[in-house]
């Protein structure tokens, strides 16, 4: 969840720290810090609070290490603080580390480290890394790590500066991401691509376990048992000014914006004479396919959700969708000839990566859904399909989770044409459709003021219902999650039948009733829905286009829709909710860049 960058070079690398950890706090803000190793030793500075705090301290003291790492903080464990904030030092003050993940075994090493003499300043699960490099140091830090990590149980992306070896980082990971980047005169390391493509396009994902020596003049890898490496490197496309605010107030504003171009992205290359292509997926495969398991987190499991219904619509083949973090602690009965379906926008996702390695030791085949090219999901899969999104920085995804859907229906017209089960006059009415996706977005977007409108009526809410019915279902869930994890508004998404098993009962005077209606065949027993929610007082947002609106009575407001079709409605239907959520964010005074205890990629179980 934490944020980790580093730089060696020739010159001062205070500022490509400050950059990078910039580009990085959406993993994690509670507090920030830099170790510096130069002519004048180890300097360290953190600071509790956002990275501009730090930036500040270090405009006062200007320090000129040419090597550095710097750390931006998601607490785990200990409280955000400047004590507890990375880097950590060793009792001498030669050794630095920074730490993305949790140790699972610190407190049996922390016990030991005691007794061998050694005193903890602070409550994390990191300090005891550095005192094990001090342990272990002999005059190589490579040497030293080696050694520590061999101790160490959990998650972890590790970098460290040693006062004695100038001019070096030595990293390492488990379980959690760590990127380097190839300069000139200077390389790096991140946590993330978007914290180097200011700095250089070549990238390089390490293995499960490596161990990378960044220097100036290059950069070598090592496995855990200290022998030489090769892994493929990486061009990033991104442009550089995706990764920036562009004049939008906040990136999350920015993203919802950039869907219609974003989708453009993820459709158009993938459609070629009437046909929608995916690389490495045959028809055969797609025929053999008996089963499918859709697994991922958050946003991506809403994705996976509206994903299921479209495949076993248009394929006819019976598709599970599983929670991720729970998917292996069930026991699954897993065949051969299953796919699964792994959805996620970094790759990263601790939970996600450990579904897909349960589903892998039972045979099946795997398919990912991914936004960065090199991630570990996209490594570890049989076949990836890539969103091409684009870098989302927001914490709250909203164009991930488009370009996701559009990616999932694609692949449910593909599979559903293979298998026979999709006409040919059929798959090509969505396929037509499909391609006006981006400008019913767009149009989606033009609506923005009828979502800012309800956002200053309702902002104040404490409680929030969301209710549809068949797609609209999934859709309200991500509409849900959106508002609470900007706004902080507790909001609860449900089947509309399911309001009189138990939630009706939360309904009284004033309550907001959200209510999608977007699939024509459930538009009446929807209604219903809300004459219920109505007799007891709640107020009615609905998020419709004209004509449902014009068929549904006692409405108090309507966010409203261009028409589309009801397969296709998913993907445009979410709009006015994530606008709807960023206004009542931004009208209560909180950031919706960086939600309060979240973080963009969640690294940890």
């Amino acid at each position: 969840m934490c944020g980790i960058v580093g730089c060696a070079g020739r010159q001062p690398v205070a500022t490509m720290l400050v950059d990078g950890l910039k580009a990085l706090e959406y993993r994690g803000y509670d507090s920030a810090g830099v170790a510096l190793s130069g002519v004048d030793g180890l300097t360290v500075i953190k600071k509790k609070g956002r990275v501009s705090s730090l930036e500040e301290e270090i405009g006062k003291r200007r320090p000129k290490g040419n090597t550095g790492i710097g750390h931006t903080r998601w607490a785990t464990h200990g409280e955000p603080s400047d004590e507890n904030a990375h880097p950590h030092v060793s009792e001498n003050e030669d050794i630095a580390v920074v730490h993305n993940g949790i140790i699972e075994n610190y407190a049996p090493l922390k016990k030991w480290l005691t007794e061998q003499g050694y005193e903890f300043r602070s409550d994390t699960d990191t300090e005891v890394v550095v005192h094990l490099l001090s342990y272990y140091y002999e005059g190589d830090l490579k040497q030293a790590m080696l050694k520590t990590v061999a101790r160490l149980s959990g998650s972890y992306a590790l970098a460290a500066v040693c006062a004695r070896e100038p001019g070096k980082i030595v990293c390492t990971r488990r379980e959690s991401p760590l990127v380097v980047g190839f300069g000139k005169g200077e390389n790096y390391l991140a946590s993330d691509v978007s914290a180097l493509i200011k700095y250089t396009r070549d990238v390089c994902f390490l293995g499960e376990n490596d161990v990378a020596v960044v220097e100036a003049d290059g950069i070598r890898l090592f496995d855990c048992e200290g022998n030489p490496v090769n892994r493929e490197h990486f061009r990033v496309d991104w442009d550089i000014s995706a990764a920036e605010k562009g004049g939008y107030d906040h990136f999350m504003l920015k993203e919802i914006y950039e869907q219609p171009g974003a989708l453009k992205s993820t459709i158009l290359p993938r459609i070629c004479d009437g046909r929608i292509r995916f690389e490495g997926i045959d028809e055969e495969f797609l025929r053999s396919v008996k089963r499918i398991v859709i697994c991922a987190c958050g946003t991506a499991y809403h994705a996976g959700l509206v994903g299921r219904r479209w495949i076993e619509s248009f394929a006819r083949v019976p598709v599970e969708a599983d929670i991720a973090s729970e998917y292996r602690y069930r026991d699954p009965i897993l065949y051969p000839d299953d796919l699964c379906i792994v959805v996620s926008q970094s790759g990263e996702t601790a939970d996600t990566i450990a579904a897909l390695r349960t589903f892998k030791k039972g045979g099946g085949k795997v398919l990912s859904v991914t936004n960065v090219v090199g991630s570990t999901v996209a490594r570890e899969s049989d076949m990836v399909a890539y969103t091409w999104a684009g870098p989302e920085i927001a914490v709250a995804s909203t164009k991930a989770y488009t370009t996701q859907l559009a990616v999932l229906l694609m692949f449910a017209m593909e599979l559903g044409r293979a298998r026979g089960t999709l006409s040919e006059e059929q798959y090509n009415e969505l396929l037509n459709g499909l391609l006006k996706v981006p400008d019913l977005v767009e149009n989606a977007l033009a609506l923005s003021g009828y979502a800012q409108s309800a956002a200053r009526r309702h902002f104040a809410q404490k409680n929030v219902f969301f209710i549809g019915r068949g797609l609209d279902q999934p859709a309200t869930m991500e509409s849900s999650l959106k508002l609470k994890e900007i706004s902080y508004i507790h909001s609860e998404a449900l089947p509309a039948g399911e309001l009189k098993h138990g939630t009706i009962a939360l309904i009284e005077k004033g309550t907001l009733v959200v209510a999608m209606s977007t699939q024509s065949a459930l538009r009446e027993k929807l209604a219903s829905n809300i004459k219920e929610v109505k007799a007891r007082g709640a107020q009615v947002l609905l998020i419709a286009d004209r004509t449902a609106a014009d068929a549904i009575e006692g409405v108090d407001e309507l966010l409203p829709l261009p028409e589309a079709a009801d397969a296709l409605a998913p993907l445009v239907s979410v709009i006015p909710a994530q606008l709807f959520a960023y206004y009542c964010a931004t009208l209560r005074g909180f950031d919706p860049d960086k939600p309060r205890n979240l973080a963009k990629s969640v690294t940890v179980e």
